[in-house]
């Protein structure tokens, strides 16, 4: 008998049919002998239809009470699962994060995981029940609730699983798996296997929406093993662990993208020690997370700063960006939403040389002009124009072998350097 933490997204509870599906699926695991919770997100597009709601109601409603609003889609899932298990003749019981002790930072719209107290859940599976969560919802030390960010279910099922020690965290979602590309992009785009979490960090970073980012980080640094996999069907998905010999040996893992990030420019600001550290304290004051940086060749003292943010913190940006302009005596600042950002990931670059130089020659000839470049140990990524990101994936995917079914598979210690490839 082993813990199980189950997480269904918002597409996987989206009708009473599919919640039915869903509650047959938690019933069946617990006849295996398991004990089972499942973390649940809001139904459908209800987080969408909120936010709308709250549009058009105040054009600038405070996080606070944003935070109040949004965390009701989560409890109208979990209460609905309840009803189903119980109307198949199981005993469940439904919790929000606050009642399970799931404790934030007061960060409102994108609170980060402080603690999880799992006594209550840990009680309620003693007595034989199927524990349902809410997912995407805190609560601060000072009873305020908090919303954790898009994504952030896969954050509480993460967080749920370290704290009751369970074997396994399933994220259950409308794809697969962890997949080479996004198959809507590259119909040939693989499933992986497995994935170590560092590639996997640097995947959800990028841009795969498969697993938010702080669910993988939260995972590496507690040891949670993730099966990211289907609501679907059974098939297996893609394991998500710490790498070892048995993971596939490619030298890229995945080609990803995002479109959900601008470019601001800040003109003609001094160039002289502490510019930098003034603009980006101001940004991090206004909570604007910053991607990507790049800053000119200084011309007569002076320069340009640009870097990337996401779409969704573009209000703050452009009233943090005025400020800057305003303290430093720039000339002006700019916003380009129409560019997006595609990187190359994977574990083989680190003893590979040549791939920037490959990836860049496969853009060039695919007509892809390069805005800005960033790099990792394991990954590189290339702000384009939005409307290339297609044909940019694409011919990156075809460039660096990953249209090989053998991407995917894992190979036995000791089968030899290129098996993989």
């Amino acid at each position: 008998m082993a813990r199980v933490v189950q997480k269904y997204g918002g597409t996987s509870v989206g009708t009473p049919d599919r919640i039915r599906a869903v509650a047959r699926r938690l019933i069946a695991r617990k006849a295996l002998g398991d004990d089972v919770v499942a973390v649940v997100s809001a139904m459908g597009h209800v987080t969408d239809e909120l936010v709308e709601l709250a549009s058009a109601v105040c054009t600038d409603p405070p996080d606070r009470e944003m935070d109040m609003l949004l965390s009701t889609g989560e409890q109208v899932s979990i209460a609905l699962l309840a009803m189903a298990i119980h109307a198949e003749g199981e005993d469940a019981v439904s919790f929000t994060g606050p009642q399970v002790g799931i404790v934030t930072d007061p960060v409102h719209g994108k609170a980060k995981i402080q603690e999880v107290r799992g006594d209550r859940i840990l009680e309620a599976l003693g007595q034989g029940r199927i524990v349902i969560v809410a997912g995407f919802q805190g609560v601060t030390p000072d009873g305020q609730i908090t919303t954790l960010g898009r994504g952030g279910s896969d954050t509480t099922a993460v967080a749920v699983a370290a704290g009751i020690d369970a074997a396994v965290c399933e994220i259950y979602t409308d794809v697969d798996g962890v997949y080479t590309a996004d198959p809507r992009l590259v119909p040939a785009a693989r499933k992986l296997d497995a994935i170590g979490y560092e590639a996997m960090l640097e995947m959800a970073a990028s841009g795969a929406g498969v697993l938010q980012l702080r669910s993988v980080e939260f995972a590496r640094n507690h040891g949670v093993v993730i099966h990211c996999r289907s609501s679907f069907n059974d098939s297996p998905g893609t394991i998500v662990r710490e790498a070892d010999a048995t993971m596939e040996q490619a030298i890229i893992s995945g080609v990803t993208h995002d479109t959900s990030e601008a470019k601001l420019t800040i003109r003609d600001v001094p160039d002289r020690p502490g510019v930098a550290a003034l603009v980006f304290t101001r940004m991090a004051e206004a909570n604007v997370n910053v991607d990507m940086i790049i800053q000119n060749v200084s011309e007569d003292g002076r320069t340009d700063i640009s870097f990337t943010a996401p779409k969704t913190d573009l209000v703050r940006a452009r009233k943090a960006a005025q400020d800057v302009v305003t303290e430093l005596e720039a000339r002006t600042w700019s916003v380009d939403e129409g560019v997006a950002k595609i990187s190359l990931v994977g574990a083989g670059m680190k003893t590979h040389p040549g791939v920037a130089a490959q990836m860049f020659s496969t853009l060039a000839d695919a007509g892809v002009n390069i805005d800005m470049i960033s790099t990792s140990s394991i990954r590189i990524s290339c702000v384009i124009e939005a409307e290339k990101v297609g044909t940019a994936v694409r011919a990156l995917h075809t460039s660096f072998g990953l249209d090989d079914d053998a991407v995917t598979a894992e190979v036995s210690p000791g089968a030899g350097e290129g098996a993989g490839k």
